[in-house]
């Protein structure tokens, strides 16, 4: 897979296709929830295979923390670590600029896939945002 930071309208509209696809039609997030006003000021990535879009995600800086938010693949994309990859870059582009934390808010059931990737839950407090059940879930960078 071949990850881009979104540079343009086109990446844009591919990385809001596939969380169209992942969050509204597979988890039936309403539209009005999944697209918010930090759209516009996020840094969107976006996943390629074979110039076809499977996955997305956008960061945010918050306070001392880049946000990782939205990460999704295609369902008929995952079990590749595409989502690991995008993490990844998210993490590189984070410390790039000087963030040395990194925060997401996890639905639950990915939980365990977070922790893979060195994220501690910041506690057993289980919150629901768009019907769905999240947990905080934080990594610190040497």
């Amino acid at each position: 897979m071949e990850i881009r930071k979104v540079t343009s309208q086109k990446e844009r509209d591919d990385a809001i296709y596939v969380r169209m696809i992942v969050f509204v039609k597979e988890q039936h997030v309403p539209e009005e929830e999944e697209l918010d006003q930090y759209d516009e000021t996020a840094i969107h990535f976006v996943g390629y295979v074979q110039d076809e879009p499977v996955a997305a995600s956008r960061l945010r800086y918050v306070d001392e923390y880049g946000k990782l938010e939205r990460i999704c693949v295609r369902k008929e994309f995952r079990g590749k670590h595409f989502g690991k990859m995008l993490m990844e870059e998210m993490e590189r582009k984070l410390q790039q600029d000087g963030y040395m934390k990194a925060k997401l808010n996890a639905q639950t059931h990915a939980i365990g896939f977070y922790e893979d990737q060195g994220y501690e839950k910041l506690s057993e407090d289980v919150f629901m945002d768009a019907g769905i059940p999240h947990v905080a879930m934080i990594k610190e960078f040497e």
